[in-house]
């Protein structure tokens, strides 16, 4: 028995490759190549993904800094604007102080030259009535008159 035991498992192994041998040894390296395969494309997926993050990272901080650019742009704009606005005030301010202040001098003058003029008027009806009160005597009124016309000089 051992020895057809031995004799069908040689025949069988002798049948086994011949026929099948080849075929589950291809299988198999095919099966290894596919999966050396798909290593190489993770592999290079990998590296692909590697690159796409460090461009990612990169065009991130290009935005960010670009972001600080605009930003500090926007600010230098608004204080540029705002030192305008101010200065414009400013001379606006000042022009409007300096026409207060002629408007000031000007009825300032205006009110001196009314007083005076009230003065002179005053003055004019004061000597006016001295003169009616002291010419009520008709010698006196003639010397006081011949006093002042020797007091007038003639051109």
């Amino acid at each position: 028995m051992v020895f057809w035991t031995i004799i069908i498992f040689l025949t069988l192994l002798f049948v086994l490759r011949k026929f099948a041998w080849n075929p589950i040894n291809n299988a198999v390296k095919t099966r290894e190549n596919s999966i050396k395969s798909a290593l190489k494309a993770a592999d290079k997926a990998k590296v692909e993904m590697e690159k796409l993050k460090a461009d990612n990272e990169r065009i991130m901080k290009e935005a960010r800094d670009e972001r600080d650019e605009i930003m500090k742009d926007a600010r230098d704009v608004k204080d540029k604007i705002i030192a305008e606005a101010k200065e414009k005030a400013e001379e606006e301010m000042k022009k409007m102080i300096e026409v207060a202040r002629q408007n000031i001098e000007n009825e300032k003058a205006s009110a001196i030259s009314s007083i005076k003029q009230q003065v002179a008027v005053l003055s004019v009806e004061i000597a006016e009535k001295i003169l009616r009160e002291k010419l009520k005597e008709k010698k006196e009124g003639e010397e006081l008159v011949g006093r002042l016309l020797k007091d007038i000089k003639l051109n």
